[in-house]
């Protein structure tokens, strides 16, 4: 799927506590700053479904499990991935495309390094019920 970019990033571990990548401005994916944020989900929950028509996702999860399902509606296709410790990339979603995660893990952080800042115009919502997916 051409909106979406998965990108491996480095743990670096320390005894005093261990790193994490998130990003850097010569990464692939990297468009410009607007804002970063943290949203937490919990086990068994589901967040979306969500469409930016400009902002575009930076998705790290360095705590717990998520899974991510974005759905292009132009090719009528799904993508699915799990981002967790054990699986630490950055998903990188294109504006135009619907997304959707649900929480797997018992405590569940994402951060989201957007491409722009936060617009209640800029994106759309719809139920969840309205793309057939089997969670």
């Amino acid at each position: 799927m051409d909106k979406v970019i998965v990108t491996p990033l480095k743990q670096i571990s320390h005894a005093k506590g261990d790193i994490y990548h998130a990003m850097k401005k010569s990464d692939k994916g990297y468009e410009g700053f607007g804002e970063a944020y943290f949203s937490c989900i919990n086990k068994n929950e589901i967040k979306g479904w969500k469409k930016h028509t400009k902002m575009i996702l930076n998705l790290i999860v360095p705590v717990g499990e998520v899974e991510f399902v974005v759905f292009d509606e132009d090719i009528e296709e799904f993508f699915s991935i799990k981002l967790s410790q054990n699986n630490y990339n950055r998903l990188t979603v294109k504006p135009k495309a619907w997304v959707a995660f649900r929480g797997i893990g018992e405590h569940n952080i994402l951060l989201n390094l957007a491409s722009i800042e936060h617009d209640p115009n800029e994106s759309q919502s719809m139920e969840l019920e309205k793309i057939n997916y089997a969670w």
